[in-house]
């Protein structure tokens, strides 16, 4: 069997698994989106790296000692559709900026199996749809309990929690020097100008 080194090599209008994903040899990182194959479309630019920095060692410095990890990308994160869990069934797997897991029993040596606590993404031009409309519609689908999406143009922050109608409902909009806070962890609080105040 030919090796799959190139994403070129797959069918655009095909359906694939975590299986499938597993022997892929990219030198690119791809998600797997309900079976279908999507491309990072580019390098993150130097905000977004920032911002994934900042966000990632405040949230681990509160994490510190607590039953609860932080997770940066490149991190898979298999979201089930049902509780088979096998690579065959799995359709979805994501690579989330910061995943917060709290149910340590998910967490394997591969990434997460199952929904994280809280995801948050950080928007680039490339990714906007993607974030705020599919993987938005995703992670709710999932049970992903909240969900922030960052947009460094705009410097604001949309925090959204899952309701018990199984919808995200916004919790928070951050646009301005304050504290912002975690619908999950609500002992963390996060100050906007921490993570805005510098960024180039």
């Amino acid at each position: 069997m030919t090796p799959i080194t190139d994403i070129s090599q797959l069918d655009p209008d095909g359906s694939y698994t975590y299986a499938d994903y597993l022997t892929w040899r990219f030198t690119e990182y791809v998600e797997l989106i309900r079976g279908r194959v999507l491309r990072k479309m580019s390098a993150p630019t130097s905000q977004h790296q920032q911002l994934a920095s900042d966000l990632h060692g405040i949230i681990w410095g509160h994490l510190k000692g607590k039953p609860c990890r932080v997770f940066a990308a490149p991190f898979d994160v298999r979201l089930l559709r049902s509780a088979d869990n096998g690579d065959a069934q799995v359709q979805t797997v994501v690579q989330p900026d910061l995943s917060i897991i709290c149910d340590l029993s998910k967490i394997d040596r591969r990434g997460c199996v199952g929904a994280p606590d809280w995801i948050i993404e950080i928007v680039s031009p490339s990714s906007l749809v993607l974030d705020t409309r599919t993987k938005f519609d995703l992670y709710a689908e999932n049970g992903v309990a909240e969900y922030w999406i960052v947009f460094p143009g705009e410097q604001t922050v949309l925090a959204y929690a899952l309701g018990a109608n199984g919808e995200y409902e916004l919790t928070g909009t951050y646009a301005e020097p304050g504290p912002m806070h975690s619908h999950r962890l609500p002992e963390l609080l996060i100050a906007w100008n921490d993570i805005f105040e510098e960024l180039p």
